[in-house]
């Protein structure tokens, strides 16, 4: 096992070098066109975004899933996934592009959103161009060129962004910054690797995979319409305005949420996948991935939630104001996805690609009875509080995602042959530790008035705390996590 410990660190070294290189860049190029634009111009671009990401998801069709789940993939079965994208990616476009007028009329007939849309939805086939190549690296524990590529493409894509927002492109300037990133990715990738596809399509080849593929696709799906759906309802039924706040809020949020879970896919589903039929080892690792993911997830995103505040303020001034308490709920909501993430990794490690669709299926049935419980309150609003209707809807999807989260904790229990006291036991003692460092955040802040120095106090407070008592405690995933930033070497 010394050589997958040695490719399983590897792997999650540049998965952090790319998360917190490309997370920085993102962050940096949002800040900026958060100050030159307007809640009207991110409305504009997030109701694009949603039918992109269903396109998307029919393009790559669960085959990514299904390459990284099979143990020894051959170049024609990449070859040929490569073609499926390409030519599924070709399609989309040329259908979104005689559907965007039909698109402008979902939301409130703002014909702005035509041209917009015909430029946006290129993106579909730069990224399918990139899919096979970020997975063979992905499979390969190798993801160098996928961290350089990453923040090349921010690069490029952040300074055409923040020149075209300053000379006033307004939302085109949102645009031209995705289409960039993707095209300079794939550019990257493509240069810098020496594999090439065969002039081949296997059908067989596509069909081997479509057992996992499509139940993962479907399950993809369902977990786009709980995570789009919101968007959609809040462009067409409050506008584009209160679009752009959720928006903002969104975006800030999922940088962290997100960016946690593709680091536990990308860096432990590969080695989970290698001990599938071994019960024991397979649990002592998901064990110490739900350690590694509690001590990370609950200060990083409980404290997110404690100062975004200062944050928003010291970044945005008061301009950004609604998308602050949008923000918190949605990070108290990620909590509980990045748990969902680590552990439908691990029923995919199981390949238990049925129960992922069903638990899918469950969570969608929750998230709508949420909605139609919630909806109706969706436009409320007073003087005071102009998203107070987006916060009830966001309370109703949080109880729609814990109780997933229940099941999906059951399943993985009763699939990997482990015990829920173990998960509880795991998880605890960061989630209590975290609890006790709320409270001396919010008094650090109360000390000072200006919010770079109220955030600055807060966050040193608790690293402070955290990091000492869990150093105290002798936390083993604390040891092992300076280990590793030391030495390089990850114990699993």
């Amino acid at each position: 096992m010394s050589k997958l410990k040695a490719r399983t660190a590897n792997s999650l070294k540049w998965n952090l070098v790319d998360k917190i290189s490309t997370q920085l860049l993102y962050a940096i190029t949002g800040i900026i066109l958060a100050r030159e634009l307007n809640e009207e111009d991110f409305g504009l671009v997030g109701a694009l975004l949603i039918f992109q990401a269903f396109a998307s998801l029919i393009i790559d069709s669960g085959f990514s899933y299904a390459l990284l789940q099979r143990k020894r993939p051959s170049r024609l079965d990449y070859s040929s996934v490569l073609w499926f994208n390409l030519g599924t990616a070709v399609l989309f476009y040329i259908i979104l592009w005689f559907c965007a007028p039909f698109i402008a009329g979902f939301f409130q007939n703002d014909f702005r959103l035509v041209p917009l849309a015909r430029l946006q939805f290129l993106v579909l086939i730069t990224n399918a161009s990139a899919i096979v190549q970020v997975n063979r690296l992905m499979k390969a524990m190798d993801v160098r060129m996928v961290a350089a590529s990453n923040s090349l493409g921010l690069f490029a894509g952040g300074i055409a962004g923040i020149w075209l927002a300053i000379e006033g492109f307004g939302p085109w300037a949102i645009v031209w910054q995705s289409l960039i990133v993707s095209a300079c990715k794939a550019l990257v990738l493509w240069t810098s690797t020496r594999w090439r596809p065969l002039a081949r399509f296997s059908v067989a080849s596509i069909r081997s995979f479509m057992g996992i593929g499509l139940r993962m696709m479907f399950t993809s799906i369902l977990n786009t319409i709980f995570l789009k759906i919101y968007s959609f309802l809040i462009g067409w039924r409050v506008g584009l305005g209160s679009l752009g706040y959720y928006t903002q809020a969104d975006k800030w949020s999922t940088m962290g949420v997100s960016s946690i879970g593709q680091i536990l896919t990308s860096s432990f589903l590969p080695a989970l996948s290698t001990v599938q039929n071994d019960f024991e080892r397979f649990n002592n690792m998901a064990s110490k991935m739900n350690r590694f993911t509690s001590y990370l997830v609950f200060p990083g995103l409980i404290g997110l939630m404690v100062v975004a505040t200062p944050l928003f303020h010291g970044l945005f001034g008061d301009k950004w104001d609604p998308s602050i308490v949008l923000f918190q709920l949605l990070l108290l909501r990620g909590i509980f996805v990045v748990f969902n993430t680590l552990y439908t990794n691990i029923l995919l490690a199981l390949g238990e690609a049925k129960k992922i669709l069903r638990l899918e299926v469950l969570r969608d049935v929750l998230a709508v009875a949420g909605l139609v419980v919630t909806f109706p309150f969706i436009g409320l609003r007073n003087d005071g509080n102009s998203v107070e209707g987006l916060e009830i809807l966001l309370w109703g999807q949080l109880v729609a995602t814990v109780l997933t989260w229940c099941a999906t904790l059951w399943c993985v229990i009763r699939s990997s042959k482990g015990k829920l006291v173990v998960y509880i036991r795991d998880m605890a003692p960061y989630f209590c530790l975290t609890a006790v460092c709320v409270p001396l955040m919010g008094w650090a802040g109360a000390l000072v008035p200006e919010a770079w120095f109220k955030l600055a106090l807060e966050l040193s407070v608790a690293l402070a705390v955290y990091l000492g008592v869990n150093y105290v405690l002798g936390s083993k995933i604390q040891k092992d996590i300076f280990v590793y930033l030391r030495c390089g070497k990850l114990s699993l």
